[in-house]
């Protein structure tokens, strides 16, 4: 039996495979990489009935526009997305995120953008047919490492997938609701005492505004100068991402999942898990606001967002 794949036929912005991650690799300089909204992406799985870790395709602002060869399959799309489906014979569907829907052979798909957000996911029932690198599927463009050799998709290539054949089609869906809460929680960095007492007021006051210059490595801010008054540079330490560094221009620069491993800025805080995707799905154009809360509060929050989570995957049905 020939194999079912996807044949590109538009590329979209950026569309790579993600996973939750590769993790215990940082001391070989390999960050954890992975989904940039982990929720949306659990939640892509979820409506497919994959394991939620199975490889999903991530893009941004336009995504790909996929012809079915071979088969029969079951898909979802999550996130804020623009998309349609284009039957063999004619018929255009609008799509709806946060369902499933079942695709013949010939049939596409057509991602066409997303709408007030960053990026989005397509998953597929049984996921598709390639190989780990270092335990996950994830792909790091900057650093060349993953599936299809580090690189995100070209037009004209195919991405087999594992399923050929849909036993039996059930819809499934879910009400998902997205936070427009633009108040971004952190708790203080390792040098947050290089800063001046006018610098930290800033951080916690002000607006500050989302750059052009965003990316799967970061997001640089632009807003109220934060004064550094003991040292522009450290020596090279550890990073994590959500970690808010400050260079010498005094502008903000957020770190991502494809984040170096070690870095020279003062870290002036940290994005607090439970607010991650929020902010990665920021776009440029938006004015966000930081917010200090403690590690236990951070702790408590994110506990919240996990049970949310959940009881996201819960609901569907």
């Amino acid at each position: 039996m020939s194999d079912t794949y996807f044949e590109i036929l538009r590329p979209g912005i950026n569309t790579t495979i993600q996973d939750e991650g590769r993790n215990h690799l940082y001391h070989i300089g390999i960050t954890i990489s992975g989904a940039m909204d982990q929720r949306i992406f659990k939640l892509s799985n979820a409506l497919v009935d994959n394991d939620l870790n199975e490889g999903a395709l991530e893009f941004a602002y336009q995504g790909p526009l996929l012809k079915l060869i071979n088969g029969s399959i079951n898909f979802a799309v999550t996130g804020d997305v623009n998309f349609k489906i284009l039957r063999k014979n004619s018929i255009v569907e609008e799509g709806k995120c946060f369902q499933s829907y079942y695709l013949e052979n010939e049939d596409q798909i057509d991602i066409i953008s997303v709408k007030n957000s960053v990026f989005g996911y397509l998953a597929i029932q049984g996921g598709f047919k390639i190989d780990k690198v270092w335990s996950s599927y994830s792909i790091n463009t900057k650093a060349k490492i993953g599936p299809n050799n580090g690189e995100k998709f070209s037009v004209g290539e195919k991405i087999n997938i594992k399923k050929s054949k849909v036993q039996k089609f059930i819809k499934k869906k879910i009400d998902y609701k997205y936070s427009l809460e633009k108040i971004i929680r952190v708790i203080k960095g390792t040098n947050y005492n290089y800063f001046s007492e006018e610098a930290k007021n800033k951080f916690f006051t002000e607006e500050f505004l989302v750059t052009n210059l965003s990316d799967r490595m970061g997001m640089r801010l632009k807003g109220p100068k934060l004064e550094n008054i003991v040292n522009v540079n450290i020596k090279s330490e550890g990073l994590v991402k959500g970690v808010v560094q400050v260079p010498a221009d005094g502008n903000p620069i957020m770190l991502f999942s494809d984040h170096g491993t070690i870095g020279g800025y003062p870290k002036m805080a940290v994005v607090i898990a439970a607010d991650y995707d929020r902010v990665v799905q920021l776009t440029p154009g938006s004015k966000l606001k930081f917010k200090e809360v403690s590690l236990n509060e951070a702790e408590k929050f994110f506990k919240s967002y996990f049970n949310e989570t959940t009881n996201y995957i819960a609901q569907i049905k």
